[in-house]
């Protein structure tokens, strides 16, 4: 599968496009020059052909919301508003039929510790970025699902940990297990707008992985 993924400059984004690529042909994307092993293209994301030629030719897509660092507080919402809504339409035109937005967890941790929350709760997004950025890229995400444009699988990840480092008392997954739940994302049999929870089976009760277990068969083989 042709897999474009952006954020190229995110480390999480550079970490899984080594993951994915023993399965998958990937192009990354961002929107200031990035040194990598795989294929590059320079985008700002624009509402032009640039956007389109970016995307054609994927067949899939996968959005990391990861506004970049040295933006200001209107900028990354921008960046995850204009930028996630001129790729997807330059997505829809091409032809490209899943996009998976890899979204946090942290869109949920206002909820009281003692309760458990699963994907029909509606997301707590702090006021400022990261975590309002974040959201906004999911509201995005969704319409274009609504309008049967595109279909969208939200991965809303743990704090995301790499070999043996663990987070005591917190929600984690190892990035392992994310390219597994991207993997799994790409092509499952899933409704048009489709949001999981994807942590370790560790990670303990808060946050259910019971649904991406069941829908696209995410087991987490790293835990701790």
């Amino acid at each position: 599968m042709h897999l474009l993924i952006t954020s190229a400059a995110d480390p999480l984004t550079r970490t899984l496009a080594d993951q994915l690529a023993a399965e998958h042909t990937i192009r990354l994307t961002d929107r200031v020059p990035v040194q990598s092993p795989h294929e590059f293209a320079l985008s700002p994301l624009g509402h032009d052909a640039s956007t389109n030629l970016l995307v054609r030719g994927m067949d899939a897509i996968v959005h990391v919301a990861s506004a970049p660092a040295d933006l200001d507080a209107p900028g990354q919402i921008d960046w995850l508003t204009r930028g996630t809504y001129n790729l997807l339409m330059a997505a829809a035109a091409e032809d490209v039929r899943r996009v998976v937005y890899l979204s946090s967890l942290d869109l949920m941790t206002a909820y009281d510790a003692d309760f458990a929350v699963d994907e029909r709760w509606r997301p707590l997004p702090q006021p400022q970025p990261p975590t309002l950025t974040t959201y906004l890229g999911e509201s995005v995400c969704r319409e274009f699902a609504r309008e049967h444009k595109l279909s969208v699988a939200v991965l809303r990840l743990a704090e995301v940990t790499e070999s043996d480092e663990r987070i005591p008392s917190a929600a984690w997954v190892d990035l392992r297990d994310v390219a597994q739940a991207v993997n799994l994302a790409l092509t499952a049999d899933i409704d048009p707008w489709a949001v999981y929870h994807i942590a370790s089976a560790a990670a303990g009760p808060r946050f259910s992985i019971g649904k991406a277990q069941s829908e696209l068969g995410y087991a987490p083989q790293f835990n701790g």
